[in-house]
């Protein structure tokens, strides 16, 4: 890892610690609030890349397993991990690899309609649908009923995926931002 990636690297998970700060909505009807961290997760992986995006992340989940409150609400530690959100916190390193991936794969040639099907794809169905039934088996919420919860999630994280497609879309096809990328990664 070059020294540019490691500050870029960084810069991703301060990114994403500070969306932490946001307060979170809860919903009446289940024990995970909306967040607005996620949308961090999916611009990690969009700007950096499978490799360094999906490391933010890590970095950002390692701080709060060691008991920072970085996560909305102020919450952090081991316990977080054991919780209602455990899935979606689980699937925020697999949703960074997978939009990364696509990112990567199609870099030259980068456009917002594939960002952001990629993006609703990965970090919004996969990610809500995951994330509910874990926390329907957390807290014993039958799988039918946990995936009909996850349409809850849905319309505001459609609205998060358009919002990074287009911060992304137009960092990626910036001549100044690609120069600024420019390195083997």
């Amino acid at each position: 890892m070059t020294t540019k990636y490691l500050v870029y690297t960084a810069l991703m998970t301060a990114i994403i610690a500070v969306l932490g700060f946001v307060p979170a909505i809860p919903l009446p009807i289940m024990p995970v609030p909306i967040v607005l961290q996620n949308i961090g997760i999916f611009l990690a992986a969009i700007i950096l890349g499978r490799k360094y995006g999906t490391i933010s992340v890590i970095v950002l989940l390692l701080l709060v397993a060691a008991g920072l409150p970085l996560l909305s609400g102020g919450r952090g530690g081991i316990g977080v991990f054991a919780g209602p959100s455990a899935g979606f916190l689980f699937m925020y390193p697999v949703v960074a690899f997978l939009i990364g991936l696509v990112r990567d794969l199609y870099f030259k040639k980068i456009n917002f309609i594939l960002l952001l099907v990629t993006t609703i794809i990965f970090g919004v169905v996969l990610l809500d649908v995951v994330g509910t039934l874990i926390m329907g088996i957390i807290t014993n919420i039958p799988m039918s009923k946990s995936i009909l919860l996850s349409f809850a999630f849905m319309p505001g994280d459609i609205i998060k995926a358009i919002i990074a497609s287009l911060i992304g879309n137009i960092l990626l096809n910036h001549s100044r931002f690609q120069q600024l990328l420019k390195t083997n990664n």
